[in-house]
């Protein structure tokens, strides 16, 4: 399945293709990978932020949009996935922090909080983290009613009244997986209306427990041992304090590249890495992006899949190239 190195008086495993991040995006390519023969290793565990293997699908619960399953959890679509790749046998999947890499003239060597590695291509599918929301209170009621996992945290809050801040789709569905447990849900929202998707806006709509507050932001989250209450900038229903139990963060999320800028990886100005949309290469050779953390403007699991199985054949073909090549030179 590997070859193995000797670097510095050590054993190095060496790869054709390592993947950081075992969300959707690198299960998917160490899938296609291993199809195209390469000895491929996917790391569970991103630089930064740590999700179990699965990545960030796992924390959805309910996944209707991705094509072949009319409904599905997002713990059972990764887990599907991940068995696809398990299948093939030039796959491994190992739960390890990549810490650090280094470019060499054949190869890459990677550090993980247990071991190196070595391989000729790489692909980041390292997925984003939440964007915090910076306000007073935030900070200090983290797990003490500020929450950023709708599906993980929701039981918590059973006849509870919680607020999600944010309006996009995925605050939405937030919202709605809340209302399976609170008694009572507001969506705070900096605009004049969310940006859920119609179906989504629908449910939203008719769900008598949720409650939209439009053109407000949260400017301090209040407590004592727990949150207890958050302050608006603007009156809602003739108050600026709203009590409630949970603050659940719904604003964004930070594209975790900072890994693939050790080895002068491109990013935009969002942090995301800048990629060929029909290569899913990098400006760096053997170096490919995959996901969330990639620069594209729709961001789905099925998009996410697609780029990795493209990165996946892209790093096949600079392998076989790297191949051919040095054997010429031999």
């Amino acid at each position: 399945m590997m070859k193995k190195m000797i670097k510095d008086g050590a054993k190095i495993e060496e790869y054709d293709f390592l993947i950081i991040g075992a969300g959707v995006a690198g299960l998917a390519a160490a899938m296609y990978g291993a199809r195209l023969g390469l000895r491929t290793i996917c790391f569970g565990a991103a630089h930064g932020f740590e999700l179990p293997i699965g990545g960030v699908i796992t924390t959805t619960n309910i996944v209707e949009n991705y094509p072949g399953f009319i409904k599905l959890s997002g713990q059972e679509l990764a887990d599907k996935i991940k068995e696809h790749a398990e299948s093939y046998e030039l796959v491994k999947i190992v739960e390890e922090k990549v810490e650090k890499i280094e470019k060499t003239n054949k190869d890459f060597i990677i550090t993980s909080d247990k071991k190196k590695y070595a391989a000729k291509t790489l692909l980041f599918a390292t997925g984003t983290k939440w964007k915090k929301l910076d306000v007073p209170g935030s900070k200090e009621f983290e797990n003490k009613g500020v929450a950023y996992c709708a599906l993980c945290d929701s039981p918590l809050f059973k006849n509870k009244i919680v607020a999600v801040v944010g309006g996009s789709d995925s605050a939405a569905k937030d919202a709605l997986v809340l209302a399976e447990h609170a008694k009572k849900v507001y969506i705070i929202y900096r605009k004049e209306k969310i940006r859920a998707e119609p179906v989504n806006m629908k449910r939203i709509e008719n769900n008598k427990k949720i409650e939209i507050v439009n053109n407000s932001n949260v400017i301090e989250i209040k407590g004592d041992k727990s949150v207890k209450s958050v302050i608006l900038d603007k009156e809602f229903n003739g108050n600026k304090e709203l009590i409630l139990d949970g603050v659940f963060v719904a604003i964004g999320h930070v594209p975790l590249s900072d890994l693939a800028k050790q080895i002068g990886v491109k990013t935009n100005d969002k942090d995301e890495i800048i990629i060929d949309h029909k290569t899913a290469g990098t400006n760096v050779g053997g170096v490919f992006a995959a996901g969330d953390v990639a620069d594209k403007e729709f961001k789905q699991a099925i998009t996410g899949v697609a780029e990795g199985c493209t990165a996946a054949y892209s790093a096949f073909e600079y392998v076989s190239k790297w191949l051919y090549l040095n054997w010429i030179s031999f």
